[in-house]
Parts: structure tokens; sequence; C-alpha cells
């Protein structure tokens, strides 16, 4: 998990969004421009950055394997990037690769507390709830038609996560958007939430904000421009960088 992940309002209102489309068992689309923070959020929520590479590395189990077990449990989530021009039955086969593997350690963490027995055989697959495709856009009507399906046998809520206008997209494709429960627009850090952040960094740098001190507000100003000319949300250290070299050149 990314320790210098800060959660934003933004954040705070995938969450909600994301556990709306679980209770519903529906479909949502989560939409906003490039960079504001969509597939972070996403991925946190999955606990994906901790879960893919344990997945991948799929081996012998032991107690220390107790962590991704629970936090398959409290996601119950599959979050999933296709390939552009993926083919259909690629997509789909990787898709329920991950809903198995998922349930797979669902069912270790119902065994480990006591929900279930080692003796008991469900279908582990249906354990997961929650599907999550990034760059929708991706997608090609097979594969949505595919997606719908799945929704539709196995009561897996899906979440398309996309650029503006992928919403107006899906009405092309009147059964899927007839299935449509939700959509959320993840919007930009709004300025105090920008302070916010910055604060966090330069403390991490072992500097104190100042938004009246000229310096910083020279600071602030200049990585807001970064972020909005590149169209980014997510303060990283090349943005701070790019900042600082426009501050050392000007």
């Amino acid at each position: 998990m990314n320790r210098d992940f800060i959660v934003t309002k933004e954040h705070r209102r995938f969450i909600e969004f994301a556990g709306a489309i679980r209770k519903d068992v529906t479909i949502g689309i989560c939409h906003g421009e490039a960079g504001v923070g969509k597939t972070q959020s996403a991925r946190r929520y999955a606990h994906w950055d901790t879960l893919e590479p344990f997945i991948q590395a799929w081996g012998p189990r032991s107690e220390a394997d107790l962590k991704h077990y629970a936090a398959a449990h409290r996601s119950r989530t599959v979050f999933y990037t296709p390939e552009v021009l993926a083919k259909h039955r690629d997509l789909m086969r990787d898709i329920e690769f991950y809903r198995g593997k998922v349930g797979v350690l669902i069912y270790e963490h119902l065994c480990a507390i006591g929900k279930i027995t080692t003796t008991d055989v469900p279908r582990t697959i249906d354990f997961t709830e929650l599907i999550i495709i990034d760059e929708a856009e991706r997608l090609t009507p097979t594969s949505l038609e595919l997606l719908r399906d799945l929704h539709d046998r196995h009561h897996v809520a899906l979440m398309f996560i996309g650029m503006p206008g992928i919403d107006q997209r899906f009405r092309h494709y009147p059964q899927l958007y007839s299935r449509l429960g939700f959509s959320h627009r993840y919007r930009s850090l709004a300025r105090e939430e920008l302070l916010f952040v910055l604060t966090r960094h330069w403390k991490r740098l072992g500097r104190t904000l100042d938004p009246e001190d000229f310096t910083d507000a020279q600071a602030i100003a200049s990585i807001e421009r970064v972020l909005k000319i590149n169209q980014l949300d997510t303060i990283t250290d090349d943005v701070i960088e790019a900042a600082a070299s426009t501050l050392i050149t000007n």
C-alpha cells in the first residue's frame, strides 16, 4: 500500500460510490480528467497494490498471508486494466482468473476466523462482489456485452473508470446503459486540499509551508500551474521538482 497516499474529499466520495455499487449489485461509471486520482483511489479501495503482487506470486501458504486474506475480504474487489486492443476472450479469462484468486483469499480468511470450515466447498469465485475496469474506453462492444452478461448471470457489481464522456458513449449500448445505477464524477483538488497536501509534502522535506510567505506562495502557484498544464491532480516528487525548476529559472 502506498504510504504517501493522502485521503482527500474526492477519495472519500469514491469510497462511498464504490460501496453503493457493491451494496446494490449494480453497474457504475466513474469519470474524470486524466490524473485526477481515479486509478489511485480504485487501487487503494481494492487493496490492489498489495493483492496483485501476492496473486501473481501465488505459492505455499504461511501465517504471514493472513493480512492478504483479510485485505481481500474487506474489499471483495478485483481491479483490472485491459490492454489496448485487448481480445475479449483474453479480457474475460483474466477477469475470471482474478475473481477466482480473490475468492480463494476470501475463503481462506473466512476459514481463519471460523466463519466456515475447510470441509465446506463454496463457489469461491462468487465471493468477489465488485469488478473495477480502468481505462474502460479500451473495451470493445463485444467485451462490454460479455461484462454485462457476467453482471446479469453472476450478480456481481461492475465499475467502469474512464475519461469524461464515457457515460455518453455507453448510451449506444442500451442493454448495458439500462443497468447503470450510479455515475460519479471524480473532481480535481480544491485549493484548500491542495494546501493540505503540500503541507504534508513540505513536512516530509523538513520544512513548514506558509502561504503568506512570498517564496512558498510562488511555490504553490508554480505547482498549481504544473498540475493544470499537465492535467494532473496527484502531487508527486516529479511535480514538485518541475515546479522547483520553474522557480529557479524564473
